[in-house]
């Protein structure tokens, strides 16, 4: 014998998005989080603008060595600040590889153009030479981190899906 209730098919997708909306804003916040907004991401070009224009004004050995302590230590505060207030705090578990993967790759992208920069703007004078490779690699680095972030922070999202398919099977 089977008991059969009727289902309000409006009432039960109600339910169902009372449930998914506050998972697609754990997502959301997690691909805000993973591009760490619009001031770090800035920010960051900024300070990699000023670092390869200043090390591209054909420096002394010892103008570069300060030069890259004061970048490294620009970007550790930028980088302590910034986790510092971040909202959201995810297991070690749920940072995929595709993040890695994409960070990996924009530094590839990003160091690829400084080299062909490089080669390029040799007959340059330095100064302009470094101007012309601060640039360039800074637009590959703004281009690129978009879509980069956006295909790390997709595969959590999608990560979820079928752990969320196996309960509804049951």
């Amino acid at each position: 014998m089977t008991v059969s209730m009727p289902v309000d098919a409006e009432q039960a997708w109600k339910d169902l998005q009372r449930i998914r909306v506050p998972q697609e804003r754990v997502y959301d916040e997690f691909e805000r989080s993973a591009s760490g907004g619009r001031g770090m991401t800035y920010g960051l070009a900024a300070l990699m603008w000023v670092f390869l224009a200043g090390v591209g004004m054909d420096l002394p050995p010892w103008g570069v060595g300060l030069f890259v302590a004061a970048y490294v230590g620009l970007l550790t505060v930028l980088i302590v600040v910034r986790s510092r207030r971040s909202r959201m705090q995810l297991h070690h578990t749920r940072c995929p590889g595709r993040m890695w993967a994409s960070f990996g790759a924009v530094a590839v992208l990003v160091g690829g153009t400084i080299v062909l920069a490089d080669h390029l703007t040799e007959p340059l004078e330095p100064i302009y030479a470094g101007l012309i490779q601060a640039t360039a690699a800074v637009a590959v680095y703004l281009l690129s981190l978009g879509p980069a972030n956006r295909w790390a922070a997709d595969s959590v999202r999608s990560g979820s899906e079928p752990a969320a398919d196996e309960e509804a099977g049951r």
